[in-house]
């Protein structure tokens, strides 16, 4: 199996880890109306999903950037296809939300957004909302905030010598987060930013580092990778630290780089995928758009549920689960891939 299959199980691991997430919240209301008792499982981080998708992130920049390094025109055609890949479905998603949020105002929990809000969640600028949280209208846009700054530091540093892309990025996402832990709270944009989970990209690009210079890895160590990955995600909810981003960057961002390094470093000789990782490809390739669209699959599930009085909790886990899956592959299949195809071909991407 080639290195990119395994990267593309990971993220739909990362993307259905935060939809487990998200759809026990839902599952709790529709317990409650059914007076019946729904413990959430915290077995794992579920968030740590988004570890994984940044630490995955960092990984494919350098991987599938590598033929720009050194070339002219590099810095403008990485944005502009990062721009076509991002863009689209995440304003469709933040559209389809202040949509239903007109319809249904409730669904906002919390006061209407002002248009500054708007525009800066359009604009992927971190930005406080009505909730009084850093986050976008569209709440799920704040990885995309996170994103954006990472790919506007890689474009600038793609005009500089193939060497200095990588420790160039890394520089600024390091001084990011050092000025803002000796300087204690610092204003917006710079606060969001230098939180320590940026440091996740440095991690996917150091190990993209070494795997274009061949490391490779038997079953075993790739195994014992895996197993201590999957130990700290288990230990973290009972690990003895302070709470806190730090905290998450040492158990869920180190599991998410041992997850990914272990996914990288074994055969280059491509092979077939059985069934099964066949399918979590496919899931992968739509692993955006699960990202993006479960919240709609789960709450629209909920009130179908709600109204045909189906008030079991862990049946709707399940079908909200999978329906969200589904909803993930026909979107990607039917809106994300085309446009993105149109708009590259449009843009010269």
């Amino acid at each position: 199996m080639s290195a990119i299959l395994p990267i593309q199980m990971l993220r739909a691991l990362a993307a259905f880890m935060v939809a487990v997430h998200h759809v026990q919240p839902d599952a709790s209301a529709l317990a409650r109306l059914g007076g019946r008792s729904f413990t959430p499982s915290e077995m794992l981080p579920w968030m740590a999903g988004v570890d994984i998708f940044f630490v995955v992130s960092g990984f494919i920049m350098v991987h599938a950037s590598a033929s720009l390094f050194d070339q002219p025109g590099a810095p403008a055609l990485f944005l502009k296809r990062r721009l076509v890949r991002i863009v689209p479905l995440y304003w469709a998603a933040t559209t389809l939300f202040l949509l239903v949020g007109l319809v249904i105002p409730a669904i906002l929990n919390s006061a209407a957004p002002t248009p500054g809000q708007i525009a800066a969640s359009y604009l992927f600028w971190p930005a406080v909302s009505s909730s009084g949280l850093v986050q976008p209208v569209y709440s799920l846009g704040w990885t995309l905030n996170y994103e954006m700054l990472f790919y506007a530091l890689f474009a600038a540093a793609l005009a500089l010598p193939r060497v200095l892309v990588v420790p160039a990025v890394t520089l600024a996402l390091a001084i990011l987060v050092g000025s803002s832990a000796m300087a204690g709270p610092v204003p917006l944009p710079f606060g969001f930013w230098g939180q320590p989970i940026v440091l996740e990209f440095a991690a996917g690009m150091g190990i993209a580092l070494l795997h274009r210079r061949g490391l490779m890895l038997g079953a075993g160590p790739r195994v014992a990778l895996v197993a201590m990955a999957v130990s700290l995600l288990l230990w973290s909810p009972h690990a003895p630290l302070p709470a806190g981003p730090w905290r998450d960057l040492a158990l869920h961002g180190l599991a998410a780089a041992l997850l990914v390094l272990a996914a990288v470093t074994g055969s280059r000789e491509p092979a077939a995928p059985s069934a099964l990782g066949s399918a979590l490809v496919r899931v992968g390739d739509a692993s955006y758009a699960l990202y993006l669209v479960h919240p709609f699959a789960i709450r629209g599930l909920r009130e179908v549920f709600a109204r045909l009085g189906l008030l079991e909790p862990w049946l709707f886990v399940m079908a909200a689960l999978a329906g969200a899956v589904i909803a993930a592959l026909l979107v990607h299949r039917l809106f994300e891939a085309p446009v993105t195809r149109a708009l590259r071909r449009w843009t010269g991407a």
